[in-house]
Protein backbone atom coordinates (compact mmCIF):
# COMPACT_ATOMS: atom_id res chain seq x y z
CA UNK A 1 0.00 0.00 0.00
CA UNK A 2 1.33 3.78 -0.70
CA UNK A 3 0.69 6.37 2.15
CA UNK A 4 1.79 9.31 2.79
CA UNK A 5 -0.29 11.94 5.35
CA UNK A 6 1.85 15.24 4.29
CA UNK A 7 0.94 14.89 0.28
CA UNK A 8 -2.87 13.33 1.21
CA UNK A 9 -1.87 10.20 -0.40
CA UNK A 10 -5.08 7.47 1.45
CA UNK A 11 -4.22 4.26 2.14
CA UNK A 12 -4.49 1.71 -1.18
CA UNK A 13 -4.36 4.70 -3.62
CA UNK A 14 -4.03 3.86 -7.27
CA UNK A 15 -0.51 5.73 -8.80
CA UNK A 16 -1.09 6.52 -12.13
CA UNK A 17 2.19 6.41 -14.72
CA UNK A 18 2.33 9.14 -17.60
CA UNK A 19 4.22 8.45 -20.44
CA UNK A 20 6.54 11.72 -21.36
CA UNK A 21 6.68 12.66 -24.75
CA UNK A 22 8.58 15.48 -26.39
CA UNK A 23 5.88 18.42 -25.37
CA UNK A 24 2.83 18.49 -22.53
CA UNK A 25 0.35 18.92 -25.43
CA UNK A 26 1.65 15.52 -26.67
CA UNK A 27 0.94 14.07 -23.05
CA UNK A 28 -2.43 15.86 -23.25
CA UNK A 29 -3.27 14.03 -26.60
CA UNK A 30 -1.83 10.89 -25.45
CA UNK A 31 -4.35 10.93 -21.75
CA UNK A 32 -7.41 11.58 -23.64
CA UNK A 33 -7.16 9.11 -25.81
CA UNK A 34 -6.09 5.94 -24.01
CA UNK A 35 -7.17 7.37 -19.93
CA UNK A 36 -10.69 8.02 -20.44
CA UNK A 37 -12.20 9.98 -16.96
CA UNK A 38 -13.49 8.39 -14.16
CA UNK A 39 -13.15 8.30 -10.50
CA UNK A 40 -10.43 4.81 -10.94
CA UNK A 41 -8.05 7.22 -12.70
CA UNK A 42 -6.28 9.84 -10.71
CA UNK A 43 -6.75 13.71 -10.85
CA UNK A 44 -4.08 15.97 -11.99
CA UNK A 45 -4.35 19.83 -10.59
CA UNK A 46 -4.11 22.26 -13.01
CA UNK A 47 -1.10 23.48 -14.70
CA UNK A 48 0.07 25.60 -17.76
CA UNK A 49 0.10 23.23 -20.53
CA UNK A 50 -3.21 21.64 -21.21
CA UNK A 51 -4.19 21.04 -17.91
CA UNK A 52 -1.39 18.83 -17.00
CA UNK A 53 1.55 18.93 -14.58
CA UNK A 54 4.59 16.85 -14.89
CA UNK A 55 6.34 15.69 -11.99
CA UNK A 56 8.97 13.66 -10.97
CA UNK A 57 8.91 11.45 -7.79
CA UNK A 58 10.77 14.39 -6.36
CA UNK A 59 9.94 17.99 -7.16
CA UNK A 60 12.51 19.39 -9.61
CA UNK A 61 15.08 21.51 -7.69
CA UNK A 62 15.37 24.18 -9.93
CA UNK A 63 12.53 25.82 -12.37
CA UNK A 64 12.13 28.72 -14.58
CA UNK A 65 11.60 32.47 -12.60
CA UNK A 66 8.78 32.96 -14.83
CA UNK A 67 6.95 29.61 -13.99
CA UNK A 68 7.52 29.95 -10.57
CA UNK A 69 5.98 33.77 -10.21
CA UNK A 70 2.98 32.48 -11.94
CA UNK A 71 2.30 29.66 -9.98
CA UNK A 72 1.06 30.16 -6.63
CA UNK A 73 0.96 32.86 -3.97
CA UNK A 74 3.34 34.99 -1.85
CA UNK A 75 2.66 32.78 0.91
CA UNK A 76 3.47 29.84 -0.93
CA UNK A 77 6.51 31.09 -2.25
CA UNK A 78 7.52 32.16 1.92
CA UNK A 79 7.07 28.31 2.84
CA UNK A 80 9.17 26.79 0.03
CA UNK A 81 11.88 29.20 0.64
CA UNK A 82 11.18 28.43 4.77
CA UNK A 83 12.00 24.88 3.81
CA UNK A 84 14.70 25.37 1.84
CA UNK A 85 16.51 27.22 4.57
CA UNK A 86 15.48 24.21 6.87
CA UNK A 87 17.50 21.42 4.99
CA UNK A 88 21.05 22.25 6.03
CA UNK A 89 19.83 22.13 9.56
CA UNK A 90 18.42 18.87 8.62
CA UNK A 91 21.23 17.73 7.01
CA UNK A 92 23.85 18.62 9.36
CA UNK A 93 21.99 16.91 12.47
CA UNK A 94 22.07 13.69 10.35
CA UNK A 95 25.71 14.30 9.55
CA UNK A 96 26.24 14.80 13.21
CA UNK A 97 24.30 11.27 13.85
CA UNK A 98 26.21 9.10 11.24
CA UNK A 99 29.73 10.62 12.62
CA UNK A 100 28.65 9.37 15.93
CA UNK A 101 27.44 5.98 14.32
CA UNK A 102 31.43 5.78 12.97
CA UNK A 103 33.46 7.54 15.60
CA UNK A 104 34.39 4.30 17.18
CA UNK A 105 35.49 2.75 13.42
CA UNK A 106 37.19 5.92 12.64
CA UNK A 107 39.15 5.94 15.89
CA UNK A 108 40.25 2.14 15.35
CA UNK A 109 41.21 3.02 12.12
CA UNK A 110 43.53 6.05 12.93
CA UNK A 111 44.93 4.24 15.30
CA UNK A 112 46.04 0.94 13.51
CA UNK A 113 47.70 3.15 10.84
CA UNK A 114 49.48 5.46 13.99
CA UNK A 115 50.36 3.05 16.34
CA UNK A 116 53.71 1.33 16.51
CA UNK A 117 52.63 -1.65 18.94
CA UNK A 118 53.85 -4.09 16.02
CA UNK A 119 56.96 -3.95 15.31
CA UNK A 120 57.35 -1.35 12.38
CA UNK A 121 57.96 -1.91 9.24
CA UNK A 122 61.91 -2.32 8.26
CA UNK A 123 60.95 0.05 5.05
CA UNK A 124 59.09 2.74 7.33
CA UNK A 125 61.96 2.61 10.00
CA UNK A 126 64.86 2.68 6.96
CA UNK A 127 63.12 5.67 5.14
CA UNK A 128 62.82 8.02 8.07
CA UNK A 129 65.90 7.17 9.38
CA UNK A 130 67.10 8.71 6.41
CA UNK A 131 65.41 11.28 6.50
CA UNK A 132 66.74 12.36 9.97
CA UNK A 133 70.00 11.84 7.96
CA UNK A 134 69.66 13.76 5.22
CA UNK A 135 68.01 17.03 7.40
CA UNK A 136 71.35 16.93 9.72
CA UNK A 137 73.27 16.36 6.66
CA UNK A 138 72.01 19.55 4.92
CA UNK A 139 71.85 21.36 8.17
CA UNK A 140 68.18 21.70 8.75
CA UNK A 141 66.59 22.08 12.33
CA UNK A 142 63.24 23.01 11.89
CA UNK A 143 61.45 19.29 13.05
CA UNK A 144 58.24 21.37 10.97
CA UNK A 145 60.46 20.35 7.58
CA UNK A 146 61.05 16.89 8.63
CA UNK A 147 57.49 16.33 9.75
CA UNK A 148 56.32 17.59 6.09
CA UNK A 149 58.94 15.02 4.64
CA UNK A 150 57.77 11.78 6.46
CA UNK A 151 53.91 13.10 6.23
CA UNK A 152 54.17 13.38 2.31
CA UNK A 153 56.24 10.27 1.89
CA UNK A 154 53.85 8.01 3.98
CA UNK A 155 50.85 9.19 5.34
CA UNK A 156 49.70 10.97 2.51
CA UNK A 157 51.29 9.37 -0.34
CA UNK A 158 49.90 5.93 0.72
CA UNK A 159 47.31 5.84 3.62
CA UNK A 160 45.17 8.67 2.52
CA UNK A 161 44.88 6.68 -0.85
CA UNK A 162 43.73 3.46 0.74
CA UNK A 163 41.44 5.64 3.19
CA UNK A 164 39.88 7.53 0.30
CA UNK A 165 40.08 4.62 -2.28
CA UNK A 166 40.02 1.13 -0.73
CA UNK A 167 39.43 -0.50 -4.36
CA UNK A 168 42.80 0.00 -5.05
CA UNK A 169 43.24 -2.53 -2.36
CA UNK A 170 40.48 -4.71 -2.13
CA UNK A 171 38.51 -6.34 -4.68
CA UNK A 172 35.05 -4.05 -3.56
CA UNK A 173 32.83 -1.88 -5.19
CA UNK A 174 32.53 1.78 -3.38
CA UNK A 175 28.93 3.64 -3.73
CA UNK A 176 28.49 7.34 -4.21
CA UNK A 177 27.56 7.36 -0.99
CA UNK A 178 30.42 5.65 0.64
CA UNK A 179 32.58 7.68 -1.22
CA UNK A 180 31.65 10.51 0.35
CA UNK A 181 31.65 9.78 3.59
CA UNK A 182 35.33 8.21 3.18
CA UNK A 183 36.59 11.71 1.25
CA UNK A 184 35.22 13.42 4.72
CA UNK A 185 37.31 10.66 6.61
CA UNK A 186 41.04 11.01 4.64
CA UNK A 187 40.63 14.92 4.75
CA UNK A 188 39.78 14.56 8.41
CA UNK A 189 43.00 12.02 8.17
CA UNK A 190 45.01 14.85 5.73
CA UNK A 191 44.17 18.00 8.51
CA UNK A 192 45.54 16.06 11.20
CA UNK A 193 49.02 15.35 9.63
CA UNK A 194 49.64 19.32 8.93
CA UNK A 195 51.81 21.26 11.08
CA UNK A 196 49.71 24.37 10.81
CA UNK A 197 46.82 24.95 13.44
CA UNK A 198 43.56 23.40 12.49
CA UNK A 199 41.04 26.88 12.40
CA UNK A 200 37.33 27.31 11.60
CA UNK A 201 34.90 29.33 11.91
CA UNK A 202 31.19 29.93 10.50
CA UNK A 203 32.00 29.92 7.38
CA UNK A 204 33.99 26.09 7.15
CA UNK A 205 32.84 24.09 5.60
CA UNK A 206 30.86 21.17 7.40
CA UNK A 207 33.28 18.66 6.69
CA UNK A 208 35.59 20.62 8.53
CA UNK A 209 33.22 21.52 11.26
CA UNK A 210 32.30 17.78 12.20
CA UNK A 211 35.99 16.38 13.57
CA UNK A 212 37.06 19.93 14.45
CA UNK A 213 37.33 18.97 17.95
CA UNK A 214 38.74 15.27 16.95
CA UNK A 215 41.59 16.55 15.05
CA UNK A 216 43.67 18.09 18.06
CA UNK A 217 43.70 14.34 19.37
CA UNK A 218 44.82 13.07 16.21
CA UNK A 219 47.82 15.39 15.66
CA UNK A 220 48.87 14.31 18.93
CA UNK A 221 48.90 10.61 17.40
CA UNK A 222 50.93 11.68 14.45
CA UNK A 223 53.72 13.23 16.89
CA UNK A 224 53.63 10.51 18.58
CA UNK A 225 53.97 7.98 15.87
CA UNK A 226 57.00 9.99 14.24
CA UNK A 227 58.70 10.01 17.60
CA UNK A 228 58.12 6.37 18.72
CA UNK A 229 59.45 5.23 15.09
CA UNK A 230 62.81 7.68 15.83
CA UNK A 231 63.16 6.05 19.02
CA UNK A 232 63.11 2.43 17.66
CA UNK A 233 66.09 0.34 17.25
CA UNK A 234 67.55 1.31 13.69
CA UNK A 235 67.45 -0.41 10.23
CA UNK A 236 70.77 -1.35 8.82
CA UNK A 237 71.04 -1.28 5.38
CA UNK A 238 71.82 -4.59 5.11
CA UNK A 239 68.84 -5.56 6.72
CA UNK A 240 67.24 -3.33 4.07
CA UNK A 241 68.50 -5.07 1.23
CA UNK A 242 67.84 -8.80 2.69
CA UNK A 243 64.15 -7.25 3.21
CA UNK A 244 63.84 -6.15 -0.11
CA UNK A 245 65.53 -9.34 -1.51
CA UNK A 246 62.86 -11.44 0.23
CA UNK A 247 60.06 -9.40 -0.62
CA UNK A 248 61.34 -9.46 -4.49
CA UNK A 249 61.41 -13.32 -3.94
CA UNK A 250 57.98 -13.67 -3.40
CA UNK A 251 56.63 -12.07 -6.42
CA UNK A 252 59.12 -13.13 -8.88
CA UNK A 253 56.54 -14.86 -10.47
CA UNK A 254 54.01 -12.16 -10.93
CA UNK A 255 52.36 -11.90 -14.14
CA UNK A 256 52.23 -7.70 -14.36
CA UNK A 257 56.46 -7.56 -13.33
CA UNK A 258 57.39 -5.90 -16.15
CA UNK A 259 54.53 -3.29 -16.47
CA UNK A 260 55.43 -2.40 -12.48
CA UNK A 261 58.96 -1.96 -13.69
CA UNK A 262 58.06 -0.11 -16.37
CA UNK A 263 56.12 2.15 -14.10
CA UNK A 264 59.17 2.32 -11.95
CA UNK A 265 61.51 3.48 -14.52
CA UNK A 266 59.29 6.27 -15.73
CA UNK A 267 59.95 8.13 -12.09
CA UNK A 268 63.90 7.00 -12.60
CA UNK A 269 63.41 8.57 -16.39
CA UNK A 270 61.93 11.87 -14.93
CA UNK A 271 65.29 12.17 -12.51
CA UNK A 272 67.64 10.82 -14.58
CA UNK A 273 70.77 12.64 -14.58
CA UNK A 274 70.13 13.46 -10.88
CA UNK A 275 70.25 9.57 -9.97
CA UNK A 276 73.08 8.53 -11.57
CA UNK A 277 75.57 12.00 -10.57
CA UNK A 278 74.16 10.38 -7.07
CA UNK A 279 75.20 6.92 -7.55
CA UNK A 280 78.39 8.32 -8.75
CA UNK A 281 79.09 9.49 -5.38
CA UNK A 282 77.59 7.50 -3.10
CA UNK A 283 80.71 4.79 -1.88
CA UNK A 284 78.08 1.92 -1.29
CA UNK A 285 76.89 2.40 -5.17
CA UNK A 286 80.22 3.17 -6.48
CA UNK A 287 80.85 -0.83 -5.06
CA UNK A 288 78.18 -1.68 -6.40
CA UNK A 289 78.65 0.21 -9.87
CA UNK A 290 74.78 0.62 -9.82
CA UNK A 291 75.55 3.88 -11.91
CA UNK A 292 76.79 1.34 -14.17
CA UNK A 293 73.90 -0.92 -13.96
CA UNK A 294 71.95 2.14 -14.56
CA UNK A 295 72.59 3.10 -17.81
CA UNK A 296 72.53 -0.25 -18.91
CA UNK A 297 69.28 -0.54 -18.16
CA UNK A 298 68.39 2.56 -19.87
CA UNK A 299 70.70 1.80 -23.03
CA UNK A 300 68.10 -1.36 -22.81
CA UNK A 301 64.31 0.24 -22.68
CA UNK A 302 65.16 3.39 -25.18
CA UNK A 303 68.06 2.79 -26.61
CA UNK A 304 69.53 5.97 -24.19
CA UNK A 305 73.63 6.36 -25.13
CA UNK A 306 75.75 5.60 -22.35
CA UNK A 307 79.42 5.95 -21.65
CA UNK A 308 80.29 2.07 -21.58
Amino acid sequence: SLRSPSLQVPDGATVGLIPQLHNGRAVSQSLAQSCPLGENVPMLEDGEEGGVRLWHLVKAAEEPEGAKARRGSLRERDRERARAKAIPEIYLTRLLSMKGTLQKFVDDTFQAILSVNRPVPIAVKYLFDLLDELAGKHGIEDPETLHIWKTNSLLLRFWVNALKKPQLIFDVRVSDNVDAVLAVIAQTFIDSCTVSEHKVGRDSPVNKLLYAREIPRYKQMVERYYSDIRQSSAASYQEMNSALAELSGNYASATHCLEALQELYKHIHRYYDQIISALEEDPVAQKMQLACRLQQVAALVENKVTDL
